[in-house]
């Protein structure tokens, strides 16, 4: 259980990009926080559609604009659909950073009395190997305690039956007109 400091500025600060991976660990930083009366902070981080570099050879403010509200609606959303809204009882405070995942997390929780939350799921095997692991970036970097929250059972039962359903699809034979 996260303890935090004794001068009033403890905060848990948990990844969220709405995954339910992500949901899991605004769950849990809800529930640490609602066991030493800290603070939530809401990260979510975005990068432009084609990354950093894409926008910088092609650099158009009105389309920063709109995925920085696109960012911050996908924040809003995973909180009604984590809670309905903002969780009772509980200081939330949300921040949506134009960066990388991992380095945008660690780069806000940068207290050492601060408790920093991700959710450790899997990915697709596409995603993680065109970008690296957050959970496992701000397990190395992070300069405080970093809880890496599992993937929910029902996450996984999800990915079983859609394995066997794409096996199914590739196996059965096609009908012929």
């Amino acid at each position: 259980m996260y303890s935090g400091s004794q001068d009033g500025q403890r905060r848990v600060v948990v990844g969220v990009s709405g995954s339910l991976g992500s949901l899991a660990a605004l769950h849990r930083a809800v529930a640490e926080v609602r066991r030493t009366d800290a603070e939530v902070l809401a990260v979510l981080a975005w990068l432009p559609v084609g990354g950093e570099y894409a926008y910088r050879h092609a650099p158009c403010p009105p389309l920063l604009a709109v995925w920085r509200e696109a960012a911050e609606a996908r924040l809003s959303e995973a909180l009604c659909v984590a809670f309905g809204g903002a969780p009772a009882g509980v200081r939330l405070s949300t921040l949506v950073i134009r960066g990388e995942s991992g380095p945008a997390l660690v780069q806000t929780a940068d207290r050492e009395d601060d408790l920093l939350v991700v959710g450790a799921g899997s990915g697709s095997r596409l995603a993680r190997g065109l970008r690296r692991s957050v959970p496992a970036y701000c397990v190395k970097h992070a300069g405080c305690p970093v809880l890496a929250v599992p993937e929910p059972s029902l996450q996984r039962d999800l990915k079983v039956l859609q394995r066997r359903s794409v096996r199914q699809l590739l196996t059965e034979p096609t009908a012929s007109a």
